[in-house]
């Protein structure tokens, strides 16, 4: 039987590429009241984030902190905002920019938020109008919670259920103790506490922090952070002998009880204890973003030198460096194993 071939006035239908989606947590698209507030809308009405019953929850969200919050986290987005944007956005378009040059142009690399712009709706229509029906998309957060990783795979969910014609996923699974990532943390941490002109006392390992009830309903984002600070802490040990390492949870928000210690916290017991020399590092942020530069550089910096403190550094994150694209270029790869050689 002869071939069927397509009518005349067929379309052209792009097929059988394989694409990479980058994806981090968002940014408001200007540090102003008004976009920060669209932003937290989006971010405080997501389920995943915050766990009170709506009835209870959109009064408190809609009538105080969409009304009170805004201008201060404009603030502190206006006291870290670049020329390229918001350092989050900046930094998440560079590692796919990087990681797309050590993939080579075998496979299209994109990037897209959870919360504000790009959205991964856009991106992943945008990937399957262009013939990209293989998508691994990468949550690039190291530890996994509901709130964060979660939240990813529900977007996902809502974006694959108003699409016709869906793509091929693959998820890229959290890679809290993965060797390609706690060793990437070693030799960064390792080469940027050689290069600050004052030996630390401390290392503080700062990771967002969750409510503990998250923890208490069985989300393994505690543990996770634990396991990476004990991993990473040990090959420090080699590598800085004397330097001692503690970790602690930033970013409380709200009354009920989070995880402990808090950072500022520590911070202040630290210097009132004595320490004055540390430097901190935030292990679960992969890229540089409000709450390292503004919430651990600026407040962070205040409250220990409140406290008798007198040295303060806070590392760059994994960001696009050589030691964070080497990473993700291997977690990649594994993860695109059968799809694209």
């Amino acid at each position: 039987m002869p071939p069927v071939s397509a009518p005349a006035d067929h379309p052209q239908i792009a097929t059988g590429k394989v694409g990479v989606l980058l994806v981090n947590l968002g940014t408001p698209d200007a540090p102003t009241p008004a976009a920060v507030r669209r932003y937290l809308a989006e971010f405080l009405s997501d389920r995943r984030v915050v766990e009170i019953p709506a009835i209870a929850w959109k009064p408190i969200l809609h009538g105080i902190i969409l009304r009170t919050r805004p201008a201060k986290s404009a603030h502190a987005y206006g006291q870290v905002w670049t020329e390229q944007g918001s350092p989050l956005a900046a930094i998440t378009a560079a590692q796919a920019r990087g990681l797309q040059v050590l993939l080579g142009d075998g496979v299209k690399v994109d990037w897209a938020m959870r919360y504000g712009n790009p959205s991964i709706p856009s991106r992943l229509q945008a990937m399957k109008d262009a013939g990209y029906d293989r998508v691994l998309v990468a949550p690039l957060y190291p530890q996994y919670s509901g709130a964060t990783t979660a939240s990813v795979m529900d977007r996902l969910g809502e974006a694959l259920g108003k699409m016709r014609w869906q793509p091929a996923l693959r998820t890229l699974p959290p890679y809290y103790d993965d060797p390609a990532y706690i060793g990437a943390l070693e030799e960064d941490v390792a080469t940027q506490v050689a290069a600050l002109d004052f030996v630390p006392e401390v290392l503080l390992l700062s990771f967002h922090g969750m409510p503990q009830r998250t923890l208490e309903l069985g989300d393994p984002y505690h543990c996770h952070c634990r396991k990476t600070a004990r991993l990473l802490a040990q090959r420090l040990a080699v590598r800085l002998p004397g330097l001692r390492v503690e970790t602690s949870f930033q970013s409380r928000f709200g009354r009920a009880k989070w995880l402990e210690p808090a950072t500022e916290a520590t911070l202040e017991s630290l210097a009132s204890s004595g320490t004055r020399r540390i430097a901190i590092t935030a292990p679960g942020f992969s890229a540089d973003c409000v709450e390292t530069l503004e919430e651990l550089a600026i407040r962070g910096r205040e409250v220990f030198e409140a406290a008798g403190g007198t040295r303060l550094a806070v590392l760059p994150c994994l960001n696009d460096g050589t030691n964070g694209m080497a990473m993700l270029e291997t977690l990649v790869r594994r993860e695109l194993a059968g799809w694209w050689a």
